[in-house]
C-alpha cells in the first residue's frame, strides 16, 4: 500500500513513468519519464501519432505489458481505489493487480472483436467480473449484465445477453465492451482509441454514451486517441505525446487556442476544416502534413525528439532534451523556444 499523499480528488497520479522493451541488443524506451494526473469526474486525453507511446502508457497503468519483454523500469502509478486507499500499482503483485483490473480500473479497447471472446456469450463476459469481484451468484450476475446492456443503450438486452460477439454490429459490440468495463463501477476508465474502428455516426453515439456514463458515475477517464476532433468533444485536459514523452499539456480549450509546442501546432494545422479540401484541390494545393516521420526508438535524437521535423529548430534544440516549461499554472510545453516562437507567429 502506498502511504504517499495526493490531492483528495486525484484518482490517477503517474510520476516519472518509464517503460522499456527488451530486445537482443538491449532495451528500447517506449515511454520516457512521463507525469500525468486524472481527477474524479475528469477526462484527460492522451494524444499523438501512432508510435508516440500512448497505448504503451495505458497498458503500463494496467500492468498488461507482454511478460518478459515489456516492463516498467521506473516511476510510480498511484491509484485511489474504491475503498479510499491509494495503491502504487507498480509495486503490487500480479495477484493483487488482478483485484484492481475490472474492479478499480475498467478498460475499453480499440477493436471490440479482439477484446471480446468469440466463444462466450455477451452476457457471460459482462457477468464474469461481477462474479469475480463482487462474489455474485450466476443469476444475480447475469441480471446485472442485462441491466448494464440496457444502460449502454442496447435494445432487447435480455436477448442480446445470450448472443455471441459475431451476432452484434460493431457499435453494439463496443457498447458491450463499455458495459463490461463498467460492470464493477470502477473509479478509473481507460479508453484506448475506442471509436477508431467505428463509422462517424456510431463514433458520435459512443462518445456521447461515455460522457453520459461519466457524469452519472463521477469516474475519472483516461482517453487515448489520435483524433483531435474527439479530444475537443470529450476531454477537459489534453497531454500531447511525441516519441515517448509528453511535449505539451493543459486545458483543452487553451492548448487548442494557444499551442506552445511546434508539434501541437503541426497536429492542429493538419486538421482539415469544412470545405478546405475542395478549395485547396481547386487551387492545386495539398492539405498540410507534418514533414518527416516519428523517430525510431533505436535512433532517437540526442536533443528534442521533434527537432528533425521542426521548422523553428535552432542549434540548442539538438543538444539536450528540453524540460517542461510552465506557460502558466496549468499549461506546460517541452520547447526551449516557445516564447520566441510565440513572438514570431504573433500569439
Amino acid at each position: 500500500m502506498d502511504t504517499m499523499q495526493q490531492a483528495p480528488d486525484t484518482i490517477l497520479d503517474v510520476k516519472g513513468l518509464r517503460t522499456v522493451f527488451r530486445i537482443r541488443s538491449g532495451e528500447l524506451t517506449a515511454v520516457n519519464a512521463i507525469d500525468l494526473t486524472v481527477g474524479a469526474g475528469e477526462t484527460l486525453a492522451l494524444v499523438g501519432e501512432s508510435g508516440s507511446g500512448k497505448s504503451v502508457t495505458s497498458l503500463s497503468v494496467m500492468r498488461l505489458l507482454t511478460r518478459n519483454i515489456g516492463m516498467i523500469a521506473a516511476g510510480t502509478v498511484r491509484l485511489k481505489r474504491k475503498n479510499g486507499a491509494v495503491s502504487d500499482l507498480v509495486s503490487l503483485s500480479e495477484r493483487e493487480m488482478r483485484r484492481v483490473r475490472g474492479d478499480d480500473i475498467g478498460m475499453v479497447f480499440q477493436e471490440p472483436m479482439s477484446s471480446l471472446n468469440p466463444v462466450y456469450t455477451i452476457g457471460d463476459q459482462i457477468s464474469e467480473p461481477i462474479r469475480i469481484h463482487r462474489g455474485a451468484d450466476r443469476k444475480a450476475a447475469m441480471d446485472a449484465a442485462v441491466s448494464l446492456l440496457d444502460s449502454v443503450g442496447i435494445p432487447d438486452a435480455v436477448r442480446r445477453a445470450g448472443q455471441y460477439p459475431h451476432e452484434l454490429s460493431g457499435g453494439m459490440r463496443q457498447r458491450a465492451t463499455i458495459a463490461m468495463a463498467l460492470a464493477c463501477d470502477p473509479t478509473l476508465l481507460i479508453a484506448d482509441e475506442p471509436t477508431t474502428a467505428l463509422d462517424v455516426t456510431i463514433q458520435a453515439q459512443i462518445l456521447a454514451l461515455l460522457q453520459k456514463l461519466q457524469r452519472e458515475r463521477g469516474m475519472a477517464m483516461l482517453f487515448v486517441t489520435h483524433n483531435l476532433g474527439v479530444v475537443a468533444q470529450i476531454a477537459h485536459r489534453v497531454a500531447v505525446m511525441y516519441a515517448g514523452r509528453i511535449v505539451e499539456t493543459g486545458p483543452v480549450a487553451e492548448v487548442f487556442r494557444n499551442p506552445r509546442h511546434p508539434y501541437t501546432m503541426g497536429l492542429l494545422a493538419s486538421m482539415p476544416k469544412i470545405g478546405e479540401a475542395s478549395r485547396m484541390k481547386q487551387a492545386g494545393k495539398k492539405l498540410y502534413a507534418i514533414p518527416g516521420m516519428v523517430p525510431g526508438l533505436m535512433n532517437m535524437p540526442k536533443g528534442c525528439a521533434f527537432e528533425p521535423r521542426c521548422q523553428f529548430a535552432k542549434q540548442n534544440c539538438c543538444e539536450a532534451v528540453p524540460p517542461l516549461f510552465d506557460v502558466n499554472r496549468h499549461h506546460q510545453t517541452r520547447c526551449n523556444r516557445w516564447r520566441e516562437i510565440s513572438d514570431e507567429i504573433g500569439q
